[in-house]
């Protein structure tokens, strides 16, 4: 059955936001006084929900620390944090192809949306997209199975006729607890071998190889 709507993640799959997301978590652990590790040894905490990360970065599982971590993050990715991020090269392209062939698509984020839709807006994403979906605040949503899972509703999709688009892990899983195909991508912050135990439909090395295995299912 052909692809009717595609959901793109954002943070490795849209954008680069390496610089943003490691500085900010540099900047909490900093408030928090805790151990602060390299940048390039913050890669893995690019996708997943801000609470998990802290949780393993400052070795607890209590929700009020995690909070407090959550806002010392906010204190400064809300300030520059937000646009310390790049565009990757060909996405413009493959946005602008697939809405020529008349499929539909929506922002797909654990990020918050108010956030997301601010470097959406920043990179001139905004006319591709239907709606930027992302969660609340207060993490409600952040995962992506109940993410995906709002939007089918929202926009009463068919989940055969859905396609997610990410570079973790998370964007499968959520794909996959909805009967939804997943594509997983190489140019975020993903392995290979974490994104094919998933399941996904194909693992892309390059933008334009989700053209081809759309224009193939058409």
């Amino acid at each position: 059955m052909p692809y009717k709507t595609l959901l793109f993640d954002l943070d490795g799959t849209l954008t680069d936001p390496f610089d943003g997301i490691t500085r900010s978590i540099q900047y909490a652990l900093e408030k928090m006084d805790a151990p602060v590790p390299e940048a390039k040894d913050l890669h893995w905490c690019i996708g997943p929900p801000l609470w998990e990360s802290f949780e393993v970065l400052l070795n607890t599982g209590d929700r009020s620390v995690q909070d407090k971590a959550v806002a010392y993050y906010r204190e400064r990715y809300t300030v520059s944090g937000l646009y310390e991020n790049t565009l990757i090269d060909g996405i413009t392209n493959l946005l602008e192809a697939l809405r020529k062939a008349g499929l539909d698509l929506h922002v797909c984020t654990s990020k918050p949306h108010a956030y997301a839709g601010k470097i959406v807006e920043h990179f001139d994403m905004m006319p591709h997209f239907g709606k930027v979906y992302g969660s609340e605040l207060s993490g409600h949503r952040s995962a992506k199975a109940d993410l995906i899972a709002h939007i089918l509703e929202e926009e009463r999709l068919s989940a055969a006729q859905t396609l997610m688009i990410g570079d973790r892990k998370h964007d499968l899983i959520g794909a996959n607890a909805n009967g939804v195909a997943g594509i997983g991508v190489l140019w975020g912050y993903g392995s290979r071998e974490e994104l094919e135990g998933e399941g996904p439909v194909l693992v892309a090395a390059k933008p334009s190889e989700i053209l081809q295995h759309v224009q193939k299912a058409a």
